[in-house]
């Protein structure tokens, strides 16, 4: 039994409608199917027959030519009697012949009469056979007619459907990528407000780190203020000892307590002296993405060495270090302070270091990320610096 998709199929494929993948797949079920290449031929069939009955159209003479013939045929009403002979004429000298003759023709004329009504009679039945055989004729035609035309509103019908199911794909694929380009601009929009809070995070951080920075600032401004006074401090002391012994030859009975003084006041300014000799250094970050690093160094240049203190610097991978770097104007290049690495947790570490050549005046603090080990030239990018 042949389904509804092979009938379809089999309909557009009689009236060479059907293309491509299709009509090949068609054409393969076709050369297996007998029945299927039977009802391809039926509906061939009544296609040529629906074309050849559009073009063919009867003669309007011929119903005109048959009711002719038959008004031409012979009527037993109106028949010729049989022809008399020539001596039949003829007058007759003796009163008894005539009736002989009478007696001979008449079985020949009642003949002849039957004979024409004979005739007329086959003519009409001729022509009734042939306006019968003309009618079912054209009744046939008209079925034929029919059946094509049938044949081809269901093929338009198929047609039609076909296209319907394929402006539904199409109306079904169009709103498939609506929601599609709808899902993508909510997704877009999502981005985008995550992209801005993370710009407000980041401000918000360089704020911070401006902040501390500053902090940090100030804090050495108080160091540098707290020597200077320091120093002052001991420039008076220092002119008041002066004049304390300039006047020691006047205060003799003074001369033990003020050597008493003298020694207290010595050891307190070796104190302080020793404080104002070391050397301070802030280093700030240099790095943009990482601004809130911050080191502070120490130098004591009695010992000629220091302590190095680093905060919210991150650390390295395991094949880097930090390398510290100390500038002092008797050399071309910096010098090497040492290597040290950060607490992955804490991102800051304490480091003691002393320089590997003699330091002499130091103007400036450097810090370098270098590979493992350290360099014995400053390779990397300066991460902190400080004077």
């Amino acid at each position: 039994m042949i389904d509804e998709r092979h009938e379809e199929l089999a309909a557009l494929y009689a009236l060479d409608q059907l293309e491509g993948d299709e009509r090949a797949q068609f054409e393969t079920a076709l050369a297996r199917d007998p029945t299927l290449q039977a009802l391809v031929r039926e509906l061939r069939a009544a296609s040529s027959a629906l074309a050849h009955t559009a073009s063919t159209i009867p003669p309007a003479t011929l119903k005109e030519r048959v009711f002719a013939s038959i008004a031409a045929a012979p009527h037993p009403a109106g028949s010729a009697q049989p022809p008399t002979p020539s001596h039949a004429t003829r007058p007759e000298s003796s009163g008894g012949r005539r009736p002989s003759l009478l007696r001979e023709f008449l079985p020949w004329a009642i003949a002849a009469g039957f004979a024409l009504v004979a005739a007329w009679t086959g003519v009409r039945y001729k022509s009734e056979q042939s306006a019968a055989v003309q009618l079912r004729r054209e009744h046939a035609l008209a079925d034929v007619a029919l059946q094509g035309v049938r044949q081809q509103l269901e093929a338009e019908r198929i047609v039609t459907r076909r296209q319907l199911q394929v402006l539904d794909q199409q109306v079904n694929e169009a709103n498939t990528r609506l929601a599609q380009a709808r899902t993508e601009l909510e997704r877009a929009t999502a981005n985008l407000a995550a992209a801005t809070n993370q710009t407000g995070d980041r401000a918000r951080r360089l704020t911070e780190a401006e902040h501390q920075l500053g902090l940090a600032r100030a804090a050495a401004g108080d160091l540098e203020r707290q020597l200077a006074d320091r120093e002052r401090q001991a420039v008076r002391l220092t002119q008041r000892i002066e004049a304390l012994t300039a006047a020691g030859a006047d205060i003799t009975h003074q001369l033990e307590s003020a050597r008493n003084r003298i020694a207290q006041l010595t050891a307190e300014m070796e104190l302080q002296r020793d404080i104002a000799d070391f050397k301070i250094t802030v280093l700030a970050s240099m790095v943009k993405d990482n601004p809130q690093a911050l080191a502070v160094a120490v130098w004591d240049p009695t010992k000629k060495e220091g302590v190095l203190q680093v905060e919210k610097l991150p650390a390295l991978r395991p094949n880097q270090d930090y390398q510290l770097w100390v500038v002092d104007p008797q050399y071309p290049d910096p010098v090497d302070g040492g290597v040290f690495n950060t607490d992955p947790q804490s991102s800051g570490t304490r480091f003691i270091f002393k320089p590997r050549q003699p330091v002499s005046a130091v103007n400036a603090f450097a810090i370098s990320r270098e590979r493992k080990g350290g360099v014995a030239k400053a390779e990397g990018p300066i991460v902190l610096l400080g004077k």
